[in-house]
């Protein structure tokens, strides 16, 4: 039987399968009667001994947990800096992990988390207190490094596929006296996994999306206008979808709105407006714009049934990587095949993982820098595949499920944060 408790905590932007892992995760304990606590929103609420029982859940809860997008526990954009700078913060993480026997440390989340996580191993052996600490993959930019891709990717892939096909039916339909241009922005910051997924949509030089434009190839306003111009006058109508960290050749965001968010990063202002903007002005034609922000990862309703199996599976490794007593880890998946397709589960070290970033090959872009090469293409497809299981109600919304989310009593002082 397991000793102690186990403890789990989101952290970051949450995906539409980040709940599927926290299930297998409370699920695959249970089943050795392994108790799990969560933070309640991320690590501010492990340093704030916020947590939140899940043994008062019911099992039905946290099956249907599993099909709920967001993330059921709080997550949170809380960035730990080194051990030196912020060593009070991790010493009150380990205070807290001895106030309530958790032995047992899963991080669910990025690049940041990794490094969280394998600094937080790094101080428990220091004060030889026995904490196995796994890091536990997501991210829908699918930038983690090691890992061959990131649960949360699949299906935000699948949701910009599906919207740039059925948006660019719409802009066919109006072209001859409206729309001549649809911009798509996408999220990805520093990489173009999203914005190539798009490039699933159409596979010929006049189907749509006619121009993606990535974070990896340095935007070029003349030969974007130019390109455009030809795609209309040779098509009737353009859809583009563009990364929002394009950057200008100078490496300066197109769309840098000025300030910086807990995690560092500079605060974009929307590249697909800019864009459309451009487009208008200088070559005349009607452009629409759309930003799907949160829709493209919260879109629980068309979540891939390949993501939906990475995430649970992550979920569950990682509970038999900590149980095993991997410290520092992360469970990554490894593909084998590509047709068919075929993957499995190795754990990673973390020092790996932590604050690296994947970034679109250069095989992966087409030689003009406006869309994915049949190498990509092969890569990303199986990751869109099939429809994850989703209930409905008998008024036709999903059937998602509100935790109860209780908390156990506190054991410590105050931590003022």
């Amino acid at each position: 039987m397991a000793q102690g408790k186990l403890l789990y905590a989101q952290s970051g932007g949450v995906t539409a399968v980040i709940n599927a892992t926290a299930a297998a995760v409370i699920e695959a304990a249970r089943a050795v009667k392994l108790p799990v606590l969560a933070g309640q929103n991320g690590i501010v609420g492990v340093l704030r001994e916020e947590l939140i029982d899940t043994r008062k859940e019911s099992a039905a809860d946290i099956r249907r947990l599993a099909q709920t997008p967001g993330g059921a526990f709080g997550s949170c954009r809380f960035k730990l800096k080194d051990i030196d700078t912020d060593r009070a913060h991790y010493e009150r993480l380990i205070d807290v992990c001895r106030a309530h026997d958790v032995r047992y440390f899963l991080y669910n989340g990025g690049n940041d988390s990794a490094d969280t996580a394998l600094k937080v191993s790094q101080l428990a052996k220091e004060f030889d207190y026995p904490l196995t600490c796994i890091g536990v993959p997501k991210t829908v930019d699918n930038d983690l490094a090691v890992t061959d891709c990131c649960p949360g990717f699949g299906s935000v892939a699948k949701y910009t596929a599906t919207s740039v096909l059925e948006a660019s039916y719409d802009v066919a339909a109006m072209a001859e006296s409206s729309t001549k241009v649809f911009v798509m922005e996408v999220m990805g910051r520093h990489a173009g996994w999203i914005a190539a997924a798009a490039g699933l949509a159409g596979n010929g030089k006049d189907e749509p999306p006619h121009l993606i434009l990535f974070p990896e190839v340095p935007y070029e306003e003349k030969a974007v206008l130019a390109e455009i111009q030809r795609v209309v006058d040779r098509v009737g109508w353009c859809t583009v979808v563009v990364s929002e960290g394009l950057r200008h050749p100078d490496g300066r965001f197109v769309a840098e709105a000025g300030g910086k968010d807990a995690f560092g990063h500079v605060q974009l202002g929307g590249v697909g407006p800019t864009l459309a903007g451009t487009i208008t002005s200088k070559l005349g034609l009607k452009t629409h714009w759309a930003v799907p922000d949160y829709l493209q990862r919260s879109a629980r309703h068309i979540a891939s049934q390949t993501d939906y199996d990475h995430a649970r599976a992550v979920g569950e490794a990682a509970v038999a990587l900590a149980l095993a007593g991997k410290n520092a880890v992360m469970p990554a998946i490894k593909r084998t095949s590509d047709q068919p397709y075929r993957w499995m589960i190795e754990p990673a070290p973390l020092k790996k993982v932590a604050n690296h970033e994947k970034k679109m090959p250069k095989g992966y872009i087409r030689r003009d820098g406006f869309g994915i090469t049949d190498s990509c293409r092969r890569y990303l497809a199986p990751l869109i595949r099939g429809e994850a299981p989703l209930e409905y109600g008998r008024d036709g919304l999903p059937k998602f499920v509100k935790l109860r989310r209780l908390l156990v009593a506190k054991k410590l002082p105050d931590y003022p944060l």
